[in-house]
């Protein structure tokens, strides 16, 4: 850590780039940093992630201790279930009839994790016709502790309209930094997505998005009749 990154702490609305490793009851659960994430997955990867602080990019207890952190230190946090993933319902163990998932062509098994109606199902078991789901989160009920260091602040608005659009997306589409907007061209279909988008790029970045549909590109053939000689 320099002494000038020493001297900046974080405040609401910072875009921060922050490395971090996430454990729950002592396990590692997620991470961005090459080593930890492939206690994971061996085939995992070091990855970029920028967030907003104050913005409900990460859960809430995290959130709110990111404020007035120094740049550069590593720091310890610990979470109650409530502070982050929230505590376990019974309400959200579910009786399922089979067929429901036969009709997604689903056949379920104890300790499966699937996505149903949106949300992240863990099968508990399978009797008969009937399918016992949790649909609470995984890591409900889990103590909660992050290893984390906010690496640096990001200052240059078009990197900051990458991270928000990847947040907002899963991608960043092509877009053009204007004086007060943003203009982005995409499919017709991207337009909605953009959209939603707006009143937070405008809070954020103070710039409007416009947005241009872009011109399918067609492949022109050129097609040539064969000349026949007869004879």
């Amino acid at each position: 850590m320099t002494q000038q990154q020493a001297m900046q702490t974080t405040a609401k609305n910072d875009f921060v780039e922050i490395k971090y490793t996430g454990f729950a009851n002592d396990q590692i659960f997620d991470s961005n940093i090459e080593e930890d994430a492939q206690k994971i997955n061996p085939k995992a990867k070091e990855r970029k992630t920028v967030i907003v602080i104050g913005q409900g990019m990460v859960v809430s207890g995290l959130d709110k201790t990111l404020e007035n952190k120094e740049i550069g230190k590593e720091y310890e946090i610990s979470l109650t279930p409530k502070e982050s993933f929230g505590d376990r319902k019974r309400e959200l163990i579910k009786t399922i009839p089979l067929s429901v998932f036969h009709g997604h062509n689903v056949l379920p098994r104890a300790g499966m994790l699937l996505t149903l109606d949106n949300m992240l199902v863990k099968i508990v078991a399978v009797s008969g016709a009937r399918v016992t789901a949790d649909f609470n989160n995984p890591l409900a009920g889990k103590k909660i502790k992050y290893k984390l260091t906010i690496s640096k602040k990001i200052t240059d608005d078009k990197e900051k309209a990458e991270s928000l659009f990847t947040f907002f997306l899963g991608f960043s589409p092509e877009f053009e930094m204007q004086e007060k907007s943003i203009k982005v061209k995409g499919p017709k279909n991207l337009e909605t997505l953009i959209n939603h988008c707006k009143v937070k790029f405008q809070e954020l970045l103070n710039k409007e998005i416009i947005f241009e549909e872009a011109e399918e590109k067609e492949e022109k053939h050129e097609h040539k009749e064969d000349e026949e000689i007869k004879n």
